[in-house]
């Protein structure tokens, strides 16, 4: 049995090619969720609570849930109590990952 050796081919170094700067692209959709102020103690931030409702499997009653986001606030206008939109965002810190899109109503 003659076992063949495979001939090693020195490839052609790639030439670099330089791209024009592309336009920018629009981002892909991002989530978007209401809730309302229920901190705003921080520098630029504001804790949003966003509550759902959500049917139980076994018993088909619908419970409400809570979940409590992190928003970057830069305008600092935010205030408890207020319904706002916060829109998903690239990472600012450890826990935000939202930042207030608008303030639709504001607290008395």
């Amino acid at each position: 049995m003659a076992v063949s050796k495979k001939t090693e081919t020195k490839k052609a170094p790639k030439a670099k090619v330089e791209r024009a700067a592309k336009p920018q692209e629009p981002r892909g959709l991002r989530k978007r969720q209401d809730g309302v102020v229920v901190s705003n103690k921080m520098e630029k931030t504001v804790v949003v609570a966003v509550v759902r409702q959500v049917r139980h499997a076994t018993y088909g009653k619908f419970i409400r849930k809570t979940k409590k986001f992190y928003a970057h606030d830069e305008a600092k206008q935010c205030g408890v109590g207020d319904r706002v939109r916060i829109v998903e965002t690239r990472p600012l810190s450890k826990l935000k990952r939202w930042k207030v899109e608008s303030i639709l109503t504001k607290a008395d």
